[in-house]
C-alpha cells in the first residue's frame, strides 16, 4: 500500500507522540475484553485520528471523506466509540496538563470560575442574596 499524501489537517510527528500511548492503551484494552479470536485490527490508528480531524477541520460530512482515508464507517465507528468512552476527553485532559507543565505551572488546576451566563438552575432554587 502506498502512503498517502498528507493533508494541512494531519498529526505531525510531534503530535501523534503525545497522543499515541493513549489510542494504543485503548486498543490494547479493548482487544483484551474481546474473545480471543478474530482478525486483527487492520486500520492504523494514526490514519483514523487524521480523518476525525480532516473532518473536524474542514466541516465535511462524514460519507465525503476522501478515499486515502480508510472508508467513511470505520471512521466514524472509531469516532463514535472513542466519544461514548470518554478517549477524547482523556485526551483533552493529558494535552492541558502537558501544556500547564510547559508554562511551568502545576498540571492539574487548582481552581476554576463558573459563569453564571453557563449555569442554569431550576425555578424553585432559592437564591438567597
Amino acid at each position: 500500500m502506498t502512503k498517502r499524501r498528507p493533508y494541512p489537517s494531519d498529526l505531525s510527528d510531534a503530535r501523534w507522540e503525545l497522543i499515541e500511548p493513549v489510542l494504543t492503551a485503548w486498543r490494547f484494552e479493548r482487544r483484551g475484553r474481546a474473545l480471543d479470536f478474530g482478525r486483527p485490527p487492520e486500520h492504523n490508528l494514526r490514519d483514523i485520528m487524521d480523518a476525525i480531524l480532516y473532518v473536524d477541520r474542514t466541516g465535511v460530512q462524514w460519507r465525503y471523506i476522501p478515499h486515502d482515508f480508510p472508508h467513511w464507517n470505520t471512521v466514524y465507528g472509531y469516532f463514535a466509540k472513542w466519544a461514548d468512552e470518554g478517549v477524547f476527553t482523556q485526551l483533552n485532559g493529558l494535552l492541558r496538563q502537558l501544556l500547564r507543565e510547559k508554562e511551568g505551572r502545576d498540571g492539574e488546576p487548582s481552581a476554576c470560575v463558573i459563569d453564571a451566563q453557563s449555569v442554569k438552575t431550576s425555578t424553585s432554587v432559592h437564591v438567597s442574596g
